[in-house]
This record gives structure tokens, sequence and C-alpha cells, in this order.
């Protein structure tokens, strides 16, 4: 019997992922915490090994399962090679494994603007901190944990707890204790 299978994916644990596919009736939800630059990601291989033969994979945006181009790509006809069908809520499209050249004309191009626009979002993002920069306005993004609070990450590193389970006790994303945990190490070889 085919799913349907949800994947929703914000960058950071401090987003709100509940706006991505409210209402759309899923048989199970897939939730990522974590950036799309790459497809290395946990939660997306969980759904791809879990996604079956008349499985459909049902996505908020083209955005959220890929970043570029290619990603999209790829991941869109590995999917529909597999008879899975992928459907994007917000673009309308559905990818079933026709090879329709509209289907494939709208998967390039809507992709290429999503991907574009996150360059331009990046690069005035750039444009506007070497603003603050020069203007002596920006320091960078503050610490979430100060040195006594790093302390009692180290602690907490010593137990038997998970990574996500220091995470959520820390207060931070799983993405900014790994930095934390890679800093650590840098000092620790000095």
């Amino acid at each position: 019997m085919s799913k349907r299978l949800g994947y929703v994916r914000v960058s950071t644990a401090e987003q709100n992922p509940d706006r991505q596919l409210d209402g759309v009736p899923l048989d199970k939800k897939f939730i990522e915490y974590a950036s799309g630059t790459n497809t290395n990601r946990p939660v997306l291989k969980q759904l791809l090994d879990y996604a079956r033969d008349d499985d459909h994979i049902i996505v908020h945006s083209m955005d959220r399962l890929a970043r570029n181009i290619s990603d999209l790509r790829k991941l869109v006809d590995d999917l529909t090679y597999r008879n899975i069908k992928v459907s994007f809520m917000k673009e309308c499209l559905t990818f079933d494994g026709d090879k329709s050249p509209i289907a494939n004309l709208m998967l390039m191009l809507l992709g290429s603007i999503a991907e574009f626009e996150h360059a331009l979002i990046r690069e005035r993002q750039l444009e506007g901190i070497a603003i603050a920069k020069a203007q002596g306005k920006y320091k960078g993004k503050k610490k979430k944990l100060d040195k006594e609070k790093i302390e009692i990450l180290k602690q907490h590193l010593q137990t038997r707890k998970t990574k996500v389970q220091i995470a959520k006790d820390m207060g931070i994303s799983r993405v900014c204790l790994y930095k934390y945990l890679h800093e650590i190490e840098k000092k620790g070889a000095a």
C-alpha cells in the first residue's frame, strides 16, 4: 500500500517548521533541522531509505529539498526512477517519472530560479556585513555559550547522553553544538 510521506526542512532549531505542509494529509512526516547546502542530511537519508515503490513524497517547496539545481535534479530523478512520486506544494508540481518535456523544463527553470534567489540573498547579506564592518557596527554573531557554559558542555560530553540530548540541555541547536565541539577539539590539539 502506497504512503504519503512529507518532508519538512528548516535551517535551524530556532525556526518553526509548522507552516510547511500544514493541513496536508500524510501517513508520515520527516522533519529536518539542517542547512540545505547539500543532500548529506540525516533525516533526508531516513526518508529516502523509508520510501518504497508507489509512495508519494510531498515537500513544501523545491528549496526545502535542495538548494542547487544539480542536487534537486538528482533527487527527483532517483526517486522517480524508483517509482516514487514527488510533489512540491508551493510550485504546484508533481514528478512521477513520465519524463514529460514540460515537467523537466519546469523543474530546471524553477529550481534554477530558487538557486539564483538564494545566491542573491547571500550576496546582499555579505554586502551588508561588509558595510557594517567598515562602519565598525558589525562585531560578528554573539556566542551562544560563554566560558562557564562551555565548561558545562565539556561535563555533558563526559556522560552517556546523545548529542541531541546535550544540545537540548544546553539550549542550542545540533549544528551549534558541533561547532563548539570542533572548537573544543581545535583547542585541545593546540
